[in-house]
């Protein structure tokens, strides 16, 4: 299922107004509901305004017999995004002066864009310079740059409370696999398998947007409701490729966000970085802004700017994991149990432990126990022990190198016996 949606999505030329993110948002409301805010050209958010919206047709470079020595149809990153449209000849000199290459990577196209200033380009592999024999080439880029809209796709789960959980990917890149299309994959199936739970705790937000202006622009009409109502969010971007998780922080540090993250990858038994906040990075530096500063993290992979092939062609099919997106997602799904679990808890019995075997939660008779009774027994004494009124389920799970979600029900039980009282947000 990924992969089949990966196919239909990478060939789509994105950006960050277009077509292209319709068709995308459209073919992933497939999978789960998505409905499609827009935003008109010209709309102040902030210190940024929504810039016109642009569309692509079709772009080459022909020489003089007549063939298209670079063309969109052959790979999308060839032409620079937001290029102005274009139709003329140009002499060789000219046009090398709108040629963009990665020396440093001969065989890969650069991803450029040029959205708040006018201009066109061409990116090529550098290995290809020698190709460019002829004296004057006919370029044409038939785009059209002109007032419309900026798209947001949006997805709501409500749940028992108005607290809620954010999950935000972009849909801007073209044709990209790992800083592209994993996130919004890795999102649309987190989002599939929530709405198969029944009586979750939070409410779920799901966010399509383009990186950047897309999280600016709904923060600036939306923000305010999410001062209010966000108790964790994740930013879910690079999450294809690699073996160990990166977790960037929220800039808060210490957020519900990251302790429950953080948590998880504790007891995943897999590699695992972790990282302070960074203005370097995805929408994460928007929300966790200093006007905003919401509880939001990132669970990545291998992270943007660490592997060779980012923002080139390279970052492809053949890069991309189908394995790698579904234990992120797996990851993903256990942070969002951990979540739904914790709780903090009040002792009612202060003085001495509680006999606990008059109330059916110890054995009646002593000697050697197996491992599930001593399990058990050593969850019940720990949340006893540990359920002040101030600490989580986490922080005692944590003592006991287990997953919140292994103490709830001893938790429920307890509270069941009247030992522990759920302390009320």
């Amino acid at each position: 299922m990924l992969m089949d949606l990966f196919d239909e999505l990478f060939p789509i030329y994105r950006s960050i107004t277009g077509e292209g993110v319709r068709e995308s948002l459209r073919i992933l409301d497939g999978i789960v509901p998505i409905e499609q805010l827009e935003f008109p050209s010209g709309t102040e958010c902030f210190d940024w305004t929504i810039p016109q919206e642009w569309n692509v047709k079709s772009a080459y470079i022909q020489d003089s017999k007549g063939v298209k020595i670079v063309d969109i149809k052959h790979n999308n990153l060839h032409l620079v995004g937001y290029s102005i449209p274009i139709r003329g000849t140009f002499t060789k000199a000219e046009l090398m002066q709108h040629i963009h290459t990665l020396p440093e990577q001969p065989n890969a196209i650069p991803y450029m864009t040029s959205y708040y200033q006018k201009g066109w380009g061409f990116c090529v592999e550098h290995n290809r310079l020698g190709e460019f024999v002829d004296d004057e080439y006919e370029v044409v880029i038939d785009t059209t740059l002109e007032d419309g809209h900026l798209t947001i796709g949006e997805g709501f789960i409500r749940g028992e409370t108005k607290q809620e959980i954010l999950f935000s990917t972009y849909v801007c890149h073209p044709s990209m696999a790992i800083n592209e299309l994993s996130g919004p994959l890795v999102q649309t199936m987190i989002y599939h398998y929530l709405r198969k739970q029944k009586n979750l705790k939070y409410s779920y937000r799901f966010l399509y947007v383009p990186e950047t202006i897309g999280s600016i622009v709904y923060l600036s009409h939306f923000g305010e409701h999410l001062k209010r109502h966000l108790a964790a969010g994740y930013v879910v971007t690079c999450v294809g490729h690699g073996e160990a998780f990166t977790y960037k922080k929220s800039k808060q540090g210490n957020s519900l966000a990251d302790k429950a993250a953080i948590h998880v990858l504790n007891q995943l038994g897999k590699s695992s970085k972790i990282m302070d906040w960074s203005p370097f990075g995805s929408d994460e530096r928007q929300y966790c802004s200093q006007g905003f500063n919401l509880p939001v993290g990132s669970l990545m992979r291998t992270m943007y700017g660490e592997y060779p092939e980012y923002h080139t062609s390279l970052d492809n099919r053949e890069l991309i994991s189908e394995i790698t997106m579904w234990e992120t997602i797996e990851a993903y799904i256990s942070i969002i149990q951990t979540l739904e679990a914790n709780e903090i808890y009040e002792g009612t019995h202060l003085y001495c432990e509680p006999k606990l075997d008059k109330r059916g939660l110890y054995p009646s008779t002593g000697g050697t126990r197996g491992p599930k009774e001593k399990e058990q027994i050593a969850i019940i004494t720990n949340l006893l022990a540990f359920s002040d009124g101030e600490v989580d389920l986490i922080d005692i799970a944590e003592k006991l190198h287990k997953l919140a979600p292994d103490l709830s029900e001893a938790a429920r039980l307890l509270v069941e016996k009247g030992l522990l009282l759920k302390r009320e947000a």
